[in-house]
């Protein structure tokens, strides 16, 4: 994992509200550990294309890290990603801002932006990695604990990897920022918080096992009792 600090590029330098930029890498890492998904931008045909998918990310390979990325072998979006610059966003929504005007509400946020032409994942045992990467950073620890792609899944499923290298961070957090001469308007102000809970896990119809530890372990960590 690089430290070296986030370099701005004509992408990624802030327009507006540039002391919302953050500088230092690690807090674009800790934006993408943080999610689950993304949203992927290509350009099909002439015409711009926005996906959800979810994501994994290896911050030990190449110089800054990679980010993962997966589809079927027929996605237009996977075949395209990789002969044209593509960018990638991760948002977090902390909390609804409410001010006493209309105009300064806001929401508390971190969101992360990535640039960058992605390369498509050949060999099969960096794709199974990746792969691997994209399970566990749903759930820890469970890829270990279901049958591995096998070479027919393998060969169905294209993995782009997208180095994390030009991208910028944009975080918003406190209360709102009303302007002076509205402090004594008789209006409620305050921020209201948000955060992603998960439920307790439910077995599948077909399925009389416990739920394993490390199923426990994510559903509580999101929020729902162990």
């Amino acid at each position: 994992m690089t430290t070296t600090p986030l370099q701005p590029t004509a992408r990624t330098s802030l327009r507006r509200s540039k002391e919302r930029a953050a500088t230092e890498r690690q807090e674009l890492y800790d934006v993408l550990l943080d999610g689950m998904f993304c949203h992927l931008g290509v350009v099909l045909d002439g015409d711009p294309l926005v996906l959800p998918t979810a994501y994994g990310v290896d911050l030990d390979r190449g110089p800054d890290g990679e980010l993962y990325l997966h589809g079927s072998v027929a996605a237009r979006s996977v075949v395209a990603a990789p002969q044209q610059t593509v960018c990638v966003t991760v948002t977090h929504t902390d909390g609804l801002v409410l001010a006493r005007s209309a105009f300064h509400h806001s929401v508390n946020y971190r969101s992360a932006v990535i640039f960058g032409v992605p390369r498509l994942i050949t060999d099969p045992d960096e794709k199974l990695h990746a792969l691997n990467r994209i399970v566990d950073h749903l759930v820890p620890g469970r890829s270990a604990a279901v049958r591995s792609a096998s070479r027919k899944e393998l060969a169905k499923t294209s993995v782009l990897a997208l180095s994390l290298t030009e991208a910028s961070v944009k975080t918003r957090s406190g209360p709102a920022n009303d302007d002076e001469e509205d402090l004594d308007l008789p209006y409620w102000t305050g921020v209201i918080p948000l955060q992603v809970v998960a439920g307790v896990p439910e077995n599948n119809p077909d399925c009389d096992l416990m739920v394993p530890a490390h199923v426990r372990s994510r559903a509580n960590v999101l929020g729902a009792p162990s």
